[in-house]
C-alpha cells in the first residue's frame, strides 16, 4: 500500500514528506504564502520508553531547525508519542525538556488531545508545565460534554487553546453523538474562547464554523491578531486562501514523518466519517 500510485497521492497531497528537511522546504513555502505552521512529526503509541526518547530528540531537533531556519511556526505532540502508556513520570519528563526548550528558543509547543481515557492527564500535564514555563498549549475537542468547564478552568490560567471537533471514536456517555450538537458545542466553545481565552486557535474546515466565527468576532470587535484560524495542511486550499485575503491569521498543521500510512489507517479506523473527509479532499482543489 505504501508504494501503490493512491498511496502516494495521498501522502504527497497530506503528508510534506517522510524527513525535517522536506518539512522545512513546505514550511518556507508556507511562510511565503502569509501562513504560519505547526510542524507535527508522525509515530504515535510508541511500544517502548526508548522509543519516546527517540520522538523527544526528533522534536527537539525539529524545534531548533524551525528556530535556526527563521520559519514562522512552532510544534505539536501527542503524549503517547512521548511515552504516557508507559510511565507518566518519563512522559512528562520528555514533554518537558521540549517545553524549555521552547521557552529558551521564544517559541512553543502544542500538545494535541488523543482519546478521553487521556484527557485529565493531558490537562494536569499541559498546565503543571505551563505554570513553570509558558510556551505550552493544548487541544480542545467540542464533541466531548466536560470541554466547557475545561476551557473555561484553561482560560482563567491563561493557557492557549486550540479548538477542534474530534475525531475519535467516544461512548455517548463522554461525547455528543450527533454534528447538530457537535457543532453547536463548537460555537460555543469559540465563543467563550473569544471572549476569554489567550489567543484560541479555532481550527475547523466547516465553512459554517468559520463563518460563525468572523460574525462573532466582529460583533465583539476581537482583533483579527488576536486569534488564528487552523487547517490541516492540503485541506480546502481554497479556503485557505480566502481567509488570507481577508486578513485572518492562518496556521497549517503540516505532518511529516515515515510513519504517515499507520497514521492515516489509524485515523480513517477510529471513526468512518475520516474517510468520506479525506477522499472528498483529496480531489478538491
Amino acid at each position: 500500500m505504501e508504494t501503490s500510485s493512491l498511496a502516494q497521492r495521498l501522502a504527497t497531497r497530506f503528508v510534506a514528506g517522510e524527513t525535517l528537511d522536506l518539512a522545512l522546504a513546505v514550511s518556507r513555502k508556507l511562510n511565503s504564502e502569509n501562513i504560519t505552521i505547526t510542524l507535527d512529526h508522525l509515530g504515535e503509541s510508541v511500544s517502548t520508553l526508548e522509543e519516546a526518547a527517540e520522538a523527544r530528540d526528533v522534536y527537539l531537533r525539529t524545534l531548533s531547525a524551525i528556530h535556526d531556519s527563521g520559519i514562522r511556526g512552532n510544534v505539536s505532540l501527542k503524549l503517547t508519542q512521548f511515552g504516557l502508556d508507559f510511565s507518566t513520570e518519563q512522559c512528562r519528563a520528555n514533554v518537558e525538556q521540549l517545553v524549555k526548550r521552547a521557552a529558551e528558543l521564544d517559541s512553543f509547543v502544542r500538545v494535541d488531545m488523543e482519546s478521553n481515557e487521556y484527557t485529565d492527564r493531558t490537562i494536569d500535564l499541559v498546565t503543571d508545565l505551563h505554570g513553570r514555563y509558558g510556551a505550552v498549549g493544548i487541544v480542545i475537542q467540542a464533541y466531548l460534554r466536560r470541554s466547557q468547564k475545561d476551557i473555561e478552568k484553561l482560560n482563567a490560567l491563561g493557557i492557549r487553546v486550540r479548538l477542534c471537533k474530534g475525531a475519535y471514536l467516544e461512548p455517548h456517555s463522554v461525547a455528543f453523538p450527533e454534528k447538530s450538537e457537535v457543532d453547536r458545542s463548537y460555537v460555543e466553545l469559540m465563543k467563550l474562547l473569544l471572549d476569554h481565552g489567550s489567543y484560541p486557535a479555532i481550527a475547523t474546515h466547516d465553512e459554517a464554523m468559520i463563518a460563525e466565527t468572523k460574525a462573532y468576532a466582529a460583533a465583539k470587535k476581537v482583533p483579527r491578531d488576536a486569534f488564528e484560524f487552523q487547517m490541516l495542511y492540503g485541506i480546502r486550499r481554497d479556503l485557505q486562501r480566502q481567509l488570507i485575503a481577508e486578513g485572518y491569521r492562518l496556521r497549517l498543521y503540516v505532518p511529516f514523518g515515515k510513519a504517515w500510512y499507520p497514521y492515516y489507517m489509524r485515523r480513517l479506523a477510529e471513526r468512518p466519517a475520516n474517510v468520506f473527509f479525506i477522499l472528498r479532499n483529496l480531489f478538491r482543489k
